[in-house]
């Protein structure tokens, strides 16, 4: 694609095709339930919004509370060399929420578009879980582990708090946090108002419309009513979803067995949990 490409194609009669790639929900490559936001569920998508010669531009549709680094790297840096390979624009409109993960990916975009009420930023790392060790003493229970590799019992909820262990947990989000700090500035670059939030990078987050102040964000508006004043009213939209795995298509998460309703129920309080912090 070229510059002159959609010059041309209002010359031919050819309508602006926008595509549209939701991405909605927690980010992680597990889970039987529904589409869950990892490369290997969107992979597909993307590539179907990327190649056809004809598409205007490419738009990311977000709301996503965050999950996995891994993910949220592996999808951002897919939707970059595509961008490249293509030399098509992508601009990501959030929904409710891109925080943390859902944040990182709407980096991956050359425009960030929001609603003034949506919840953006939170840049930063975290680690959650329960602590039991008194719990399974009360119970009578009695913990059996054995190990070859005296850290294998790293943060065990079953055994009380290490400082040590905390300690390596720290290091290792502060790697992570680093990478996700580095990973914002490369791609909003001037555009950052550091100096009105010094705490930017410390897990904070704003309102869309305070987003726009801060230069986290460009702009508000709605995918439609935005793309449409750009490329015009007869601009069409090609809306292309993440692929279902094997299990989700036949219906198998629904299957009467104990162990899949358990692992639904706990992710679906993870989940859950991970939403409440933006109060959704």
């Amino acid at each position: 694609m070229t510059i002159f490409d959609p010059l041309l194609d209002r010359i031919r009669g050819r309508p602006p095709i926008v595509s549209v790639v939701p991405m909605r929900g927690v980010i992680g490559s597990h889970g039987l339930r529904r589409p869950n936001l990892s490369l290997e569920a969107l992979a597909p998508a993307l590539e179907a919004a990327f190649r056809p010669k004809h598409v205007t531009a490419v738009a990311l549709l977000i709301d996503s509370p965050g999950g996995s680094p891994v993910q949220s790297d592996l999808i951002g840096g897919r939707v970059r060399d595509l961008a490249a390979e293509t030399e098509k624009p992508v601009i990501a409109f959030v929904e409710d929420v891109a925080a943390s993960g859902g944040y990182w990916i709407a980096c991956a975009a050359d425009e960030i578009i929001v609603n003034p009420n949506s919840i953006v930023g939170s840049i930063g790392v975290i680690y959650a879980g329960f602590g039991f060790q008194e719990a399974i003493g009360r119970l009578g229970i009695e913990r059996r582990v054995h190990t070859a590799g005296d850290r294998k019992q790293l943060l065990d909820p079953f055994r009380p708090e290490k400082d040590e262990d905390i300690a390596y947990l720290k290091a290792i989000q502060g790697d992570m946090h680093r990478r996700f700090i580095d990973w914002v500035r490369a791609r909003r670059g001037a555009r950052l108002k550091i100096d009105a939030e010094p705490e930017m990078f410390e897990g904070k987050f704003w309102t869309g419309a305070r987003g726009v102040e801060l230069g986290l964000v460009d702009a508000v508006g709605e995918l439609r009513r935005t793309m449409r004043e750009r490329h015009g009213d007869k601009t069409r939209f090609r809306v292309l979803g993440p692929r279902r795995g094997l299990a989700q298509r036949l219906g198998l998460a629904r299957a009467a067995d104990p162990g899949l309703w358990i692992e639904a129920g706990l992710t679906a309080v993870e989940e859950r949990a991970i939403w409440s912090r933006f109060g959704l």
